[in-house]
Formats: C-alpha cells, structure tokens, sequence
C-alpha cells in the first residue's frame, strides 16, 4: 500500500518557489512551525537531489519542541546517488532513505551506504512508483512531499499526491527562469490537468494558507 502524500511548499502570489538565483525565504515564522508540526505527524519527507544540492536541509523537526524519535524518514530522490557524504541529511539526527536507479555508480553506493538505507528503483531515473510501493511496505503511512518543481511536477502527474498544502506570502518576484510550484514539461491542455478540491484556508500571520484535496 503506497502511503498517503502531502505536497507542502511556500510560494509567492505569482507561484515562485525561489528567485532565479535560488533564494528561497518566502514563508514567516508562523508557517515554519506550521511546517514543523505538520514534519512530527509524518512518517517520512521526500525531497530530491536538486533540493539537497541548493539548500542542504536537515529535514528535521527544529522549530517546535520535540524528541529525536519524532523526526520522520528523510528520503532522497538521486538516481545517480550524487548525494554528497558531507550533507547534512546524512547526519545521525534521523534515519534517511537514498532512492537511486540501477545508473548508479557502485562506488557512489558503496559510500552513501554507510549513511544511508540505498533503494534501487528504475532503469535510468528512479520510478517513483516502485519507490512509494518500497516505502508503503516498509510502514510509512504518511509522507511529506517538500519537493522542488521537478519532483512536484512528477509526483502530481504520476497520481501519488493526496493533498497539496500550500503558503501564498504577500509577494512578488517574477522572473522566467524563477522555479514555480510545478515546473516539469507540463501539460499540453488544460483538461488534462490535475484537479483538486479546496478544504480549507486561513490566515497565517501575513501569509495566507490553501489545503487542496486532490481529485483522482
């Protein structure tokens, strides 16, 4: 059973996850912690390798009082296990998962490996279906998508999102090589895209809050 997946991400008005040279503080304090109580409720956060190359995240649960036994699974995208050894998700603060495919060098694996759990999925790039199916079997019930545009793009279009979370700061950066919401290759026409249902918005601070339910 594939686990059930929130797509979490801040953006600006004009849905920029970053301006065109990467920076990416958008969202206020109130949604860091926000952010963090919804990281305690999951079981595991997935990312990609483009993400843990900008920003080098911890993914763990900083911001709001809590035990080292209530940071999720720390999931890595990286089909080529690019990962650096030096990156901070590899740290001992909570287990992590190195998704690759079978492209993978042996040596990159054989290194990652004394850091990391390394699960093989896909020819050339990871499948990330075959990767929920490994996830769900090993108990992650809820996962916690913080994903950069590209992995968004493909995790949406695959159909292995269930609610999309999203922080609308009061801003504007634009920008054609900014990084929005869900980049990817896109859909051709506008029927072909993905629904989703609004459960609730409030205010947060100066930002406002959208929580979509995905229509499959």
């Amino acid at each position: 059973m594939k686990p059930r997946v929130i797509l979490n991400a801040a953006m600006t008005l004009d849905g920029k996850i970053a301006t065109k040279r990467g920076s990416s503080e958008i969202s206020g304090k109130e949604d860091l912690l926000r952010v963090h109580r919804l990281r305690r409720d999951s079981d595991a956060i997935l990312v990609g390798i483009n993400t843990v190359l900008a920003d080098d995240p911890r993914l763990t649960i900083h911001k709001i009082s809590a035990d080292s036994s209530d940071n999720p699974v720390r999931v890595v995208v990286d089909s080529q296990a690019r990962t650096p050894l030096s990156s901070r998700i590899l740290s001992k603060d909570a287990p992590t998962i190195i998704a690759v495919s079978k492209k993978a060098p042996q040596d990159r694996l054989d290194k990652l490996g004394q850091y990391a759990k390394i699960i093989i999925c896909g020819d050339e790039r990871v499948d990330l279906e075959c990767l929920m199916e490994n996830l769900g079997s090993q108990g992650i019930v809820n996962l916690m998508l913080e994903g950069g545009s590209t992995l968004n793009y493909s995790m949406l279009s695959l159909g292995l999102v269930d609610e999309v979370r999203v922080c609308v700061a009061p801003m504007i950066v634009g920008g054609s090589e900014a990084k929005t919401l869900v980049d990817g290759d896109g859909m051709d026409y506008m029927s072909q895209a993905v629904k989703l249902k609004l459960i609730k918005s409030y205010p947060l601070a100066e930002d406002l809050i959208l929580e979509y339910e995905v229509i499959t």
